[in-house]
Formats: structure tokens, C-alpha cells, sequence
């Protein structure tokens, strides 16, 4: 399918995700899922969406690695 699907995360309820969801749809993703939670927590619901609708050939799109994850070894795991 070659989709681009994005995540936007911000840490609390507080701040926005529209800056991080306008950059994802401009860099061509079809489907956007956002989150108001810790990075450090390790259950996030909308990144388990956007993950599960991930197929062969597609990529899922951050802003920047730190929205996906805190550190190399959080990416990993």
C-alpha cells in the first residue's frame, strides 16, 4: 500500500499536537494519530492504533524520534 501514517505526541493535556498534525499531513501521511500522555509511559493507546494500521510497505511518520520515544533503548523495545 505504501502509506505514510503519522504520530504526534505531546506529554500533557495541556499542550497541542496541531503544529506536530499539520507537519505529519504536509509531509503526505494519509492517517494521523495523536496522544497527550508521558513519553515515559510505555501503553499508549493512539501510537497502538497507528501501529496497528501499519501494513507491508507503509512508515510511520513522527516530527522528531523524540515523540516516538525517550531514549535508543525505549525505541527498541
Amino acid at each position: 500500500m505504501n502509506r505514510k501514517i503519522g504520530y504526534a505526541r505531546v506529554s500533557t493535556t495541556e499542550q497541542s499536537t496541531a503544529a506536530q498534525v499539520e507537519a505529519l499531513y504536509e509531509a503526505g501521511c494519509e492517517l494521523v494519530f495523536s496522544d497527550s500522555v508521558s513519553g515515559a509511559k510505555k501503553d499508549r493507546v493512539r501510537l497502538r492504533e497507528a501501529i496497528a494500521h501499519i501494513g507491508q510497505g507503509d512508515q510511520l511518520v513522527v516530527v522528531k524520534i523524540d515523540r516516538l520515544a525517550r531514549s535508543l533503548t525505549d525505541l527498541l523495545q
